[in-house]
């Protein structure tokens, strides 16, 4: 399948307010939930409750074709305050594969801050595979429509991450 060379989307925009309170709300896992039509909820694993190295956290979503699913993400990378991503895997198995693998995820999503026009530039991205998903069922029901699931995929992602973006904004530029 063409789409485990890692399809990628991401968007950015810009936040009139210091990075260090852009940073806070970026790595408080809860705050994407907030503004995602996908990711419903999350928490983290363990014995921690902030970000670090290896940390991981389980996340609920919802998808009006997938229905209801959870993941689990490592933090994968982590140098505040300027980019925190993770890798997401397929705890249940329910889209098939091998054991869920960090270091082969169905997705690695990140953000990244700099500095920027009195503000902060925040980015968000997401790269696809190389584990399978549920973009690979679909592709599995219909292989002859694989570009075009990949690129409704895609867009859904991108409008996701749009609103995340837009989210994180508004709630950064209220004053404290």
């Amino acid at each position: 399948m063409r789409y485990q060379d890692g399809p990628a989307v991401e968007h950015e925009i810009h936040i009139r307010a210091e990075q260090e309170r852009v940073w806070s709300l970026v790595t408080d896992i809860d705050v994407p939930a907030r503004f995602s039509p996908e990711l419903r909820g999350v928490r983290w694993l363990g014995q921690t409750d902030r970000p670090a190295v290896d940390a991981c956290f389980e996340g609920r979503n919802r998808n009006a074709i997938l229905g209801e699913w959870r993941t689990v993400s490592y933090v994968t990378e982590l140098d505040p305050p300027h980019t925190f991503a993770w890798a997401v895997v397929d705890p249940d198995g329910r889209f098939g594969g091998d054991a869920p693998d960090p270091r082969v995820p169905m997705a690695v999503w990140r953000f990244g801050l700099r500095p920027g026009a009195g503000g902060t530039l925040l980015r968000q991205s997401v790269r696809l595979g190389p584990a399978r998903s549920g973009l690979s069922l679909a592709i599995d029901r219909m292989p002859d429509q694989e570009e075009a699931l990949v690129r409704h995929r895609l867009a859904d992602l991108l409008s996701g991450i749009q609103a995340t973006l837009q989210g994180i904004k508004t709630l950064a530029e209220q004053p404290r």
